[in-house]
């Protein structure tokens, strides 16, 4: 069934930002005279909103509630000044977006990244396509895996649930997709694995841009990675 409409997840999907979310956090680490990580080892820090990032990063006896919050507040500082310098579209989206685009298919965005953060990165790197929503973390809306964000995307695109592509590279996407109703569809240029996308529920897994094409109904020789 070729679905009507694609919601993007944003780190990891759309935009390779490892290196500036690993250095931001290295940076607050370091300030601290805590031990810092390499940038491989934040592909399984993210994914579920900053303070679960920081809370992965610290030391097991800084990780209690009451020390995180100096830790959250400093990391979303550095962020904010690091967000754009690495960070760049991965390979091939541009060329699917202007696809998609052309076919006039409904985009949207989904992150657990803070609502300002992820619109302001939207319009600076993704900016010159068409997006009809870019949601991020937002008080009083539970991040994803809840549903919620994404049931609200489907309403303000006017496209039924199961017509609707959520693209991801993470347990977290697919089992937000899956909550939602929604068409699981797990990149392997992301921060997780085949494994990991497979045993969350993926229907099917990409490993190309170009192969989402097949599963909005266009170029159906395209393969899905299955």
């Amino acid at each position: 069934m070729a679905r009507a409409a694609v919601i993007f997840d944003l780190d990891g999907t759309l935009l390779d930002s490892l290196a500036d979310l690993a250095d931001a956090m290295n940076a607050v680490l370091a300030a601290a005279g805590l031990p810092v990580h390499p940038v491989d080892a934040y592909r399984f820090f993210v994914g579920e909103g900053i303070e679960t990032l920081v809370r992965r990063a610290l030391p097991e006896d800084r990780r209690g509630e009451a020390a995180l919050g100096p830790y959250v507040a400093a990391m979303a500082a550095e962020y904010d000044r690091r967000c754009l310098t690495k960070t760049r579209p991965y390979p091939g989206i541009p060329e699917l977006l202007d696809a998609l685009g052309a076919r006039g298919v409904p985009l949207a965005i989904l992150s657990n990244k803070p609502h300002g953060p992820t619109r302001e990165m939207v319009t600076a790197l993704l900016g010159r396509w068409a997006f009809a929503a870019v949601l991020g973390a937002r008080p009083g809306v539970p991040k994803k895996p809840d549903p919620a964000g994404a049931v609200e995307l489907a309403g303000l695109l006017a496209v039924p649930p199961a017509e609707i592509l959520y693209v991801g590279d993470t347990a977290t996407d697919m089992a937000t997709a899956a909550a939602a109703g929604m068409f699981g569809v797990g990149v392997l240029w992301g921060f997780r694995s085949a494994a990991e996308l497979r045993a969350a529920g993926a229907k099917a897994l990409v490993k190309e841009p170009r192969e989402l094409l097949a599963l909005v109904g266009e170029e159906p020789g395209l393969a899905t990675g299955r």
